[in-house]
């Protein structure tokens, strides 16, 4: 008898703030082992892309590879959409435009917005528990001189190496300080922008990835936004810093192909 074939499921990868589709090298080709499809891609300002960070000011605007890429799925698709860290805004944000081609929704140790507030929501709740001391040597930079600026971001070698890659080899946190570009985490326009919707970003079933080792946004974090908006699934991954695809990878694929399995 032959063995049944699982259909293959279509995985979009999001990376998180400063990083790039580089990123997810190592999740890509056991994921694509398994038959599955995957796409990775760099948001605006991001890996490749050759915008600069201070010329995209909304998250629509840094979104935008992301939201090009749903347009053009078919409408008989659905994916599995993964954001990690930052890049949870990002899928929320893809969720609200195209929930009917989004079978499943992973944030990976990732921001996860609600719809009952705003945008920035999260993100305050997260900034107001966070001391300076927190961000060490993240750098926070105006876009321009302009009092209500947003601010870049952009990580320094000391908080990467202890509060995001502290699991991973060192071969992986050297690659990760040479590719990392600034960011932003887009308050100004998080805090002015429409909220999400019950029918966009609320339609779409949800499972949230705990990673039980993350410093950078911790576990009680990741449980406290579990809680405020709950999911339809909770996975914990075991010994993995916030860059599980690099830490362990292979959990990871282990994980997200369970998910695939029951919701996509």
């Amino acid at each position: 008898m032959a063995p049944i074939v699982e259909e293959q499921k279509h995985f979009v990868l999001v990376h998180g703030a400063c990083h790039g589709a580089w990123c997810w090298f190592k999740l890509k080709p056991l994921l694509e082992a398994a038959g599955h499809r995957v796409s990775i891609f760099d948001l605006s300002a991001s890996g490749t892309n050759t915008e600069v960070i201070q010329h995209v000011a909304t998250l629509s605007a840094y979104t935008k590879p992301l939201l090009e890429f749903m347009a053009a799925v078919p409408p008989t698709e659905k994916v599995v959409l993964v954001g990690h860290s930052l890049g949870g805004m990002n899928i929320a944000l893809a969720m609200e435009m195209f929930p009917e081609k989004v079978s499943v929704a992973v944030f990976l140790a990732a921001f996860m917005p609600d719809y009952a507030h705003k945008l920035s929501y999260v993100l305050d709740q997260y900034k107001e528990k966070a001391s300076a001391e927190d961000w060490m040597d993240t750098q926070f930079l105006p876009y321009n001189a302009e009092i209500d600026s947003e601010m870049s971001m952009f990580f320094g070698p000391k908080f990467m190496s202890s509060k995001l890659y502290q699991l991973c080899s060192d071969q992986d946190l050297e690659l990760g300080k040479t590719l990392i570009r600034p960011s932003s985490l887009f308050m100004k326009d998080l805090h002015d922008a429409n909220q999400f919707t019950e029918g966009g970003y609320g339609y779409v079933r949800r499972v949230y990835v705990i990673c039980d080792e993350d410093q950078a946004i911790k576990k009680g974090f990741q449980q406290w936004m579990i809680d405020n908006y709950p999911v339809d699934d909770v996975k914990e991954l075991k010994d993995v810093d916030h860059m599980a695809m690099l830490s362990d990878s292979k959990q990871l694929n282990v994980c997200l192909l369970d998910i695939a399995h029951t919701y996509a």
